[in-house]
């Protein structure tokens, strides 16, 4: 019987390339669509990811386009965005620059401060403002010029051409600690925030401010047809670019052309589907594979490859690089680009604990950050859910940070945190909850990075397991 089976495997092996030769003509056009929208995903997850995060904005709350979207607490697990900082005060403005240039006007970083980032739609940063953004806390007038834009600018405005009509600002208000009192002076100071047409300038009208603190804000990347149709949201709104002029060929196959309706009949809708599960299963692995070790031999990784930020700095425009693969990937797990790396912030993230084993949210585990972290400002360490790169639902809380006042340090001066489904007994105070039935993963953000950081003097241990499930 076993002779029999491996005689019919050496049969069929020896007639499948016969076979592909001369694949049917139906089965050969399926190949293609589906190659195409695994193509097309991987592409165009920077612009669906931007516009999953507006759509959320237009159908979940009354926030309308150049105005502000806030919220009023530090997130929780309802902010279901990709990485969100639960330990600071979140402020977005989706911007259409198609009625002309947009003020986005900075208070000065006196009563508070902000870290902020400004992105065209395909989140490529346009500039950095607040502390150590381009108006070094002084404040400053930032004019978001549209595609084509020849008008002149004013003086006194720092200037910033972009080549799509939609983008946003994200701006966090920093926080001191999470005292009502701290959070009521975070956003006191973001409300400073100013956003008008320039064509406004003279008399600006009041900025809008929307609360979403009670929402739940979901923009999980879907791999459905609804992801073709952000991208066909994309392709109506914007121009493709010069560098990505390939693709129109590559979405018309798939139903996604300008100025035409898209409707993909079910045997498409198929295809589409399944393109889309073959994307996620490729970027899951290239994810799993891992980025970088920030140190020699570490499970810590900075979340961005360096060849993607050499490219976004650069407004992929180099002759010889354009990281779409890895640009991609960057954006199934996080949102947002920086134009200034490491001057505000500084981001590590850990997949696997100390042994190279997935993170199980029903086991314990422990980082132990040694004394004297070099910043500015504080350092925040949150879990989130390994899969959908979210804050884990339903859980009380999402970090700790050097913010909390009763954190326990130990004698030396370090202090423990823990993840797991319970707190170690008399350890609640350093404790991240986690879901028993979930895979997490862990991004270590520090504020303010002082030169010791980058030197590696002071270096972030491995996160150990010291408990099974």
């Amino acid at each position: 019987m076993q002779r029999t089976a491996f005689a019919a495997f050496v049969l069929l092996s020896t007639l499948a390339p016969l076979h592909a030769q001369n694949p049917p003509a139906d089965d050969l056009n399926r190949r293609l669509i589906e190659h195409r929208a695994v193509e097309a995903v991987i592409w165009g997850m920077p612009v669906v990811n931007y516009d999953l995060m507006l759509q959320e904005m237009l159908t979940k709350t009354s926030g309308k386009v150049n105005q502000v979207l806030y919220w009023s607490k530090p997130v929780d697990w309802k902010n279901q965005m990709l990485k969100p900082n639960p330990d600071t005060i979140y402020l977005m403005t989706f911007f259409n620059l198609k009625d002309g240039p947009l003020v986005i006007d900075v208070p000065p970083a006196q009563g508070g401060s902000f870290a902020a980032n400004i992105d065209n739609v395909w989140q490529m940063p346009l500039e950095d403002a607040g502390l150590d953004g381009a108006d070094k806390g002084k404040g400053g007038k930032y004019l978001i010029l549209p595609p084509g834009y020849s008008g002149n600018i004013p003086n006194r405005y720092i200037a910033l051409q972009s080549d799509s009509f939609g983008g946003y600002a994200l701006m966090r208000s920093n926080l001191e600690s999470h005292s009502d009192a701290d959070v009521a002076k975070s956003v006191a100071y973001a409300k400073r925030l100013k956003v008008y047409p320039l064509s406004q300038a003279a008399n600006p009208p009041p900025t809008v401010f929307t609360d979403a603190k009670d929402i739940i804000f979901d923009s999980t990347i879907r791999f459905d047809v609804s992801f073709f149709e952000s991208l066909n949201h994309f392709v109506q709104s914007e121009r493709i670019l010069l560098r990505d002029r390939l693709m129109l060929d590559q979405l018309k196959s798939i139903g996604i052309e300008k100025g035409k309706p898209f409707n993909p009949d079910p045997a498409m809708q198929e295809i589409l589907r399944a393109g889309a599960l073959q994307a996620k299963a490729l970027l899951a692995k290239w994810y799993d594979d891992g980025l970088p070790p920030y140190y020699p031999g570490s499970r810590w990784s900075a979340p961005v490859f360096p060849e993607v930020a050499e490219a976004m700095q650069a407004g992929y425009v180099l002759p010889n690089s354009y990281p779409v693969d890895r640009r991609g990937l960057t954006y199934t797990y996080g949102f947002v680009g920086i134009k200034r790396l490491g001057t505000a912030q500084f981001y590590l993230i850990a997949v696997k604990d100390k042994g190279s084993e997935n993170f199980s949210g029903a086991g314990t585990y422990r980082l132990t950050l040694p004394a004297n972290v070099p910043m500015k400002q504080y350092w925040s360490v949150t879990a989130y859910d390994r899969e959908t790169h979210t804050l884990i639902r339903n859980m009380p809380r999402a970090s700790r940070s050097s913010q909390v006042p009763e954190m326990q340090k130990n004698a030396d001066g370090s202090v423990d945190v823990f993840f797991g489904r319970q707190a170690p007994a008399g350890k609640e105070s350093n404790w991240v909850p986690t879901d028993a039935s979930r895979g997490f993963e862990v991004m270590f953000r520090i504020y303010g990075p002082e030169q010791q950081f980058f030197d590696k003097i002071w270096k972030l241990p491995d996160i150990e397991k010291i408990a099974a499930q």
